[in-house]
């Protein structure tokens, strides 16, 4: 007999779903946003202070923190193994800074860190799983920060680059493109974190594979056009 097809978006109920980035504003209205769906939590943050989290009624956020860093990735290969949500949500902004650390380090928590996640998950997983990629409307627009634009542009190119290989009937990817949120990267950002976190999960449950959110309206226009035109040129001039 034939295996049955995998349905997304997988349910929320009872899901291990693990959140890098999670110590940030973002990764934390997230965690509180599928804890209210009923998923099993797992924080990767890079911040070895607990992490302690309430619901909306004041109650204790169950969750498991893992400690982790940038360039560490194949230590988390056992825990990934048994997750069926995987959303990579960490950055960084370096804003002006423009030295050669400033490079190295936009490059590699911004692009390479989420490329070797995105190709361990993809190795370690059998079942059904998904995973969401936290890339950011850096990809075409301005964010006043030329080192956040070039790593954010470069991670969004390798996961176009990847998905051609990686996404399959038994893993969905999915790309979160969002809008200034505010949070410590961006303290005046448009939007609140809180916001951004329900309208990520309100699209997933429609299984959007292009997740966009921002104020900016041609970012819903621009965003799916550069997509496109990337898959088709990918496809066209690379090969497996």
């Amino acid at each position: 007999m034939a295996a049955a097809t995998p349905s997304f978006p997988l349910a929320l109920q009872g899901a291990r779903v693990a959140v890098t980035g999670a110590s940030g504003s973002l990764g934390q209205a997230l965690l509180r946003q599928l804890h209210r769906q009923g998923a099993q939590l797992i924080a990767l943050t890079s911040s070895a202070a607990p992490l302690s989290l309430h619901d909306s009624e004041g109650q204790p956020i169950a969750l498991r923190q893992v400690v982790w860093c940038c360039g560490e990735e194949e230590a988390l290969r056992e825990l990934l193994a048994e997750v069926d949500i995987l959303v990579i949500n960490h950055g960084i902004n370096v804003h002006t800074d423009r030295s050669p650390q400033a490079v190295l380090q936009s490059l590699e928590v911004n692009a390479l860190s989420s490329w070797r996640l995105l190709e361990l998950f993809a190795e370690t997983n059998t079942r059904p799983s998904e995973i969401w990629v936290n890339t950011s409307e850096a990809e075409i627009q301005s964010a006043v920060s030329p080192l956040y634009e070039i790593s954010k542009r470069l991670q969004g190119q390798l996961l176009s680059l990847r998905s051609l290989d990686l996404a399959s009937p038994q893993l969905r990817i999915r790309r979160l493109v969002l809008g200034p949120f505010r949070s410590a990267l961006n303290p005046i950002g448009l939007m609140s974190a809180e916001f951004v976190a329900r309208e990520i999960l309100r699209q997933v449950g429609w299984n959007c594979g292009l997740v966009v959110v921002s104020p900016n309206p041609l970012t819903y226009v621009l965003m799916p056009l550069a997509t496109l035109t990337r898959w088709l040129y990918l496809r066209a001039f690379t090969r497996a």
